[in-house]
């Protein structure tokens, strides 16, 4: 299935450090977090669009081409990926963080497939900590059999996660992840597909490799 992919960039990654935006932090192999994320995406032959979303002073930082369209970014990450599936051209779109320069061919092929029968999927990892919820000091064990940890990629029809946005925005919602739209627009549960471990989001400086 060809697709769209919205590639989120416009974060300050505070916890890093570096005074800049992580995405534009440089591995010693010369490649900065972006172009790792970037080329992943260039090399899979559906991925046929990618809008790379930008804080708009960092917009003159890449040049657009026939398969990159840039865009500015928003106050906040949804206000971002928003703007990002304004631009969509594709029936499917990906959402992925420009953090996760750990993403695999194999991971997207996974999510393509999954939506061939479904109008939205995720990648997700299995917990591998048992995890506690805690109310007012006491705490509560979670069955860890079903806890995961989300990833990005997040994959949607175009219209249907672009309808989510817009019900979120008109009723104030407050969102973590894009699933999380859907679920508090439409009451519907994504599927999710097995994600990778090795797709880690850089937070901090531990997670630059």
């Amino acid at each position: 299935m060809e697709y769209s992919v919205v590639i989120v960039a416009a974060g300050k990654g505070t916890r890093l450090n570096l005074g800049y935006n992580k995405v534009f932090y440089r591995f010693e192999d010369g490649e900065t977090v972006l172009e790792k994320t970037l080329s992943v995406f260039k090399q899979d032959q559906n991925c046929k669009q990618i809008i790379v979303v930008l804080a708009p002073e960092e917009l003159t930082s890449m040049k657009a081409d026939k398969k990159i369209t840039l865009v500015s970014g928003g106050a906040t990450r949804s206000e971002s990926v928003y703007h990002g599936l304004m631009a969509a051209m594709y029936e499917c779109v990906y959402i992925h963080d420009a953090a996760r320069p750990y993403i695999t061919l194999p991971l997207l092929n996974r999510l393509n497939e999954a939506m061939k029968d479904c109008d939205g999927c995720i990648a997700g990892v299995p917990c591998v900590d048992t995890i506690k919820q805690v109310k007012n000091g006491i705490v509560v064990t979670l069955p860890r059999e079903e806890l995961f940890h989300a990833q990005t990629p997040q994959v949607f029809k175009t219209n249907f996660i672009i309808d989510a946005y817009r019900k979120m925005f008109k009723e104030g919602f407050s969102a973590t992840d894009d699933a999380s739209v859907v679920e508090y627009a439409f009451g519907y549960s994504v599927k999710n597909v097995l994600g990778d471990y090795n797709n880690i989001k850089i937070t901090n400086p531990k997670d630059v490799r």
